[in-house]
């Protein structure tokens, strides 16, 4: 019986990562997912929010994205997403700065930004900030 999954998440820009894992947690339409070696397939969209690989060691590595497509097939999931960063790479004064800049823009709803662009831009400030604050919690342990 497989003990890992391989794991690979890649972004419009670039592959984020790529490894054995024994479970991969996302955030899908209806909730959260968990992926475990020999998963039945399954493709779903996934919402902004977080993606967490567990390591064959326990490590636990988070990631934050924007959205996209989550693809399992019995030895392999695939996450393509429209934008993804590893909780370590944040920067939160970027994120926070975007954060409020949505917000502002939600706000006013006069602005040039289109709102369904501002809420986009605000689930993904959000998801990072989420993914950021898991961050710390786990280093803390």
């Amino acid at each position: 019986m497989a003990t890992t999954i391989r794991c690979d998440i890649v972004s419009a820009e670039q592959e984020i990562f790529h490894g054995e894992a024994t479970l991969v947690v996302a955030t899908g339409e209806l909730g959260e997912l968990g992926i475990a070696p020999k998963h039945a397939p399954l493709i779903t969209r996934l919402k902004p929010g977080k993606v967490v690989v567990t390591l064959p060691d326990g490590e636990q590595l988070d990631f934050a994205i924007s959205g996209g497509i989550l693809e399992v097939q019995p030895t392999v999931v695939t996450v393509l997403a429209d934008s993804a960063v590893r909780a370590q790479d944040i920067d939160e004064a970027a994120v926070r700065a975007a954060k409020e800049e949505a917000e502002r823009i939600l706000a006013r709803k006069d602005e040039k930004m289109d709102i369904a662009e501002a809420q986009a831009r605000l689930a993904e400030s959000l998801a990072q900030l989420q993914a950021l604050e898991r961050l710390r919690k786990n280093m803390k342990h």
